[in-house]
């Protein structure tokens, strides 16, 4: 069972640089923290490479532990205001699409208040139909139910009132026209013994509740959108209730409104616009999705930016996270003299250890080496608390072995508040959007799977055993710095998986490579999908998964565009930026039992690859081994392919083979049904080692293999996959220039 948990409010540091430190315990009394620096993060005991070197730092000690609650649940929040207090006679009323209306009880709209029991809710009830809940102040509590339950994924317009004259709740729910369902309209009306309202903020998608250390948060969320929510003064008829709902003007419809908030505007940020006479304007709590699907959403128009009155909704989901809250337990300033390179702090309670991973760089506007590692954080944020494996049904099919828990996987499914990866899908089958960094992320960090960060470390271990001095650099920083951040550098080296890439991140990258810059690429499926960031929203990344594909589950149809950058989200190669045209090779297939080998080729023997085999002699094959699949050719695996932009002059050096038949062809690489799609039948199956110089003097150097790095501690590190990457990296430092052919 886990016993201890962390996160830092920043992964990327320049000496000088302030992190804090945040901290959960669970069952705990007492923790210790150490900084390590991490050489490389494989812990298995035949392997024998772990290297996690100890720091001083003066936070290093032993601490008090304690259980810091999350929060978790999207839903907005608007701030108490005297507008509210005014109520007596009231309608409030909503579009609302509902995706789990069986589980239970859902607030929809409420301004409520327990103690006293005040205010109204208007919610989702436990049979999943429509309610009103009002409190008068002296104990009483009053609802009425439409008794109908609402449909799953079908639009309703629902609205509840209170008539101050009589006494009396009432509730309406409305299908929207022009489905063959059989749905059906509901209303009903009950007696009240009052109504007071609540001195509390007006919440939308769930209702307000204390956390376990008495800290406010939430409960009752509801999965779904809500679409141009209203308040109004006054009980009002069906004719009101639709004119006040419509995409017009609604303040212009009925003198009486009290707020009418448009979800609609300020897509990419926390804020939301009340267009009404008070400006109850608030705030999302968790990001909820935005650039959704209104009730009218016409088919017309795929972009939200072109026509926002049709994407006026916003998904709710029970398991959504931004932010997990926590408060911190200790600071850390990088010191002028720490070197450059990943760190952690190791945090360790009774027999369990876990570890927080940063990144430092070297001082700003500063280099300490002549070649960059290139973290790809994006990435590990896209696969942060991966979970798909464990519900998926076909998952050991596509995995090709038994799916085996570790007890970080136990600990996150009894433990759904610490939110999910954009492979998963959210608990009412909507895929997930968002992934942030300001949270526990127990898949991040030394002596996890060979997998994103922790394969990774096989790289950085070789370099510390070559000798090969390196500074640390984060995607992150290259999507705010653009090719500044690498033109310093004479080379840049990747890790075993950059597959998520900015619209920033890649510019810069092209940018710098336009130049004198030279890409050692050592992985695969390298620089596939579109993903962004927003300043909006720090440490948030977010990916639509638009048409095509491995994409582990759907994207929602006409919500492709991306809600921070109102780009186009997707594949890179339908955006006409294929790989192909960045490092010379792009995702062809993919394969997790078993990996291949490398054979050379006659390019291999051109003079101007020369330096890449120097001293591997005539050796045709090239990593037949290797710890990730016993070859350095695999997992996911690159080819070149002119027609989507390979440059005509690049030599491929090598190509693998060797796979299996459960290595099989991307759907991408597929216009319809093939029966060989396989290692085995299809040469197109094959992982392609490329070498192309460019105008500027620089070159790229490609493996197209998330596998190899895993080969280069084969051996102490004394074999052809470490000499063919040491020979690339000696060659891409050197000052002399290369001359295109």
């Amino acid at each position: 069972m886990k016993k201890i948990l962390g996160y830092a409010d920043s992964w990327s540091l320049a000496p000088g640089d302030r992190v804090g430190f945040k901290i959960s315990t669970y069952g705990a009394e007492r923790y210790r923290a150490d900084l390590v620096r991490v050489v490389c993060g494989d812990n298995h005991p035949e392997h024998d490479i772990l290297r996690l070197d100890e720091i001083d730092a003066p936070f290093a000690g032993e601490y008090p532990g304690r259980l810091q609650p999350i929060d978790a649940g999207s839903y907005a929040v608007v701030p108490h205001a005297s507008a509210f207090d005014g109520l007596d006679s009231f309608t409030v009323l909503a579009w609302v699409y509902p995706t789990t209306p069986a589980n239970g009880r859902q607030a929809l709209i409420a301004q409520w208040q327990d103690e006293p029991a005040t205010g109204f809710a208007l919610m989702l009830d436990d049979a999943g139909a429509l309610a009103l809940r009002v409190g008068d102040g002296r104990g009483n509590v009053a609802e009425v139910s439409s008794g109908e339950r609402l449909a799953e994924r079908r639009w309703y317009l629902v609205a509840g009132s209170y008539d101050v004259a009589t006494k009396t709740i009432s509730v309406s729910q409305q299908p929207q026209g022009g489905s063959f369902d059989p749905l059906r309209a509901a209303s009903a009306s009950a007696s009240a013994g009052g109504f007071v309202a609540a001195q509390t903020e007006l919440l939308f998608a769930a209702l307000r509740a204390d956390l376990a250390d008495g800290r406010p948060g939430s409960a009752c969320h509801f999965n779904g959108k809500l679409d141009r929510p209203r308040l109004a003064a006054g009980v009002l008829g069906e004719a009101d209730i639709n004119a006040v709902a419509a995409p017009e003007d609604p303040c212009a419809q009925y003198p009486g409104l009290i707020a009418a908030w448009d979800f609609a505007r300020d897509t990419g940020t926390d804020v939301i616009s009340d267009t009404g006479p008070n400006a109850l304007h608030g705030r999302t709590v968790n990001l909820p999705s935005r650039g959704c699907k209104g009730f009218n959403w016409s088919g017309e128009e795929q972009n939200w930016r072109h026509a926002p009155g049709e994407y006026g909704a916003m998904h709710f989901h029970d398991d959504d996270l931004y932010d997990a809250g926590w408060e911190t337990d200790f600071e850390y300033v990088v010191p002028d003299d720490l070197e450059s390179g990943v760190y952690a702090v190791r945090l360790r309670a009774d027999d369990d250890e876990s570890y927080v991973t940063f990144f430092v760089r070297p001082p700003s506007g500063k280099t300490t080496a002549k070649l960059a590692f290139l973290v790809s954080t994006a990435t590990y944020l896209a696969y942060s608390n991966y979970q798909w494996l464990f519900h998926q049904r076909y998952a050991e099919v596509t995995e090709s072995f038994w799916t085996t828990l570790e007890k970080t996987d136990v600990f996150l499914q009894e433990h759904p508040e610490f939110g999910l990866s954009t492979y998963d899908t959210h608990a009412d089958g909507s895929g997930v959007r968002y992934a942030s960094r300001l949270r526990p992320i127990l898949n991040m960090a030394p002596t996890t799977p060979y997998w994103s960060f922790n394969a990774d470390t096989h790289i950085l271990g070789w370099l510390e055993q070559q000798g090969i001095d390196y500074d640390v650099v984060t995607d992150e920083d290259l999507h705010r710095e653009g090719a500044a951040l690498l033109d310093p550098y004479r080379a840049v080296l990747t890790g075993t998986h950059p597959e998520y890439y900015t619209t920033p991140m890649l510019d810069g990258l092209r940018d710098y490579l336009a130049g004198a810059g030279r890409l050692a690429y050592l992985g695969g499926n390298g620089f596939i999908w579109r993903c962004a960031m927003s300043d909006s929203y720090p440490g948030a990344l977010e990916l639509r998964r638009a048409e095509d594909g491995i994409r582990y589950r759907d994207e929602e149809p006409g919500e492709y565009y991306l809600e921070f950058t109102g780009e186009y989200g997707g594949l890179w190669r339908r955006l006409g930026v294929p790989p192909q045209a960045v490092v010379g090779v792009g995702t062809v297939a993919v394969g997790f039992d078993e990996s291949g080998y490398y054979r050379r080729t006659a390019d291999s023997f051109d003079p101007r690859a020369e330096f890449i085999f120097d001293g591997i002699g005539e050796d045709e094959i090239i990593g037949d081994f290797g710890y990730l699949g016993d070859g350095a050719s695999g997992s996911e695996i690159d080819t070149v392919d002119p027609l989507l932009g390979t440059p005509v002059h690049a030599l491929v050096v090598a190509s693998s083979e060797g796979h299996s038949a459960n290595t099989l062809i991307v759907p991408d690489e597929i216009g319809f049904h093939h029966a060989a799609m396989d290692g085995v039948q299809n040469p197109l199956v094959r992982a392609d080692m490329t070498f192309f110089e460019t105008p500027g003097g620089g070159a790229v150097f490609s493996v197209g293999s998330i596998a190899w790095g895993a080969s280069l501690p084969h051996n102490g590190y004394d074999n052809n996959v470490s000499r063919i990457s040491a020979n690339v990296i000696a060659r891409f430092l050197e000052e002399a220039p290369f001359d295109m052919p």
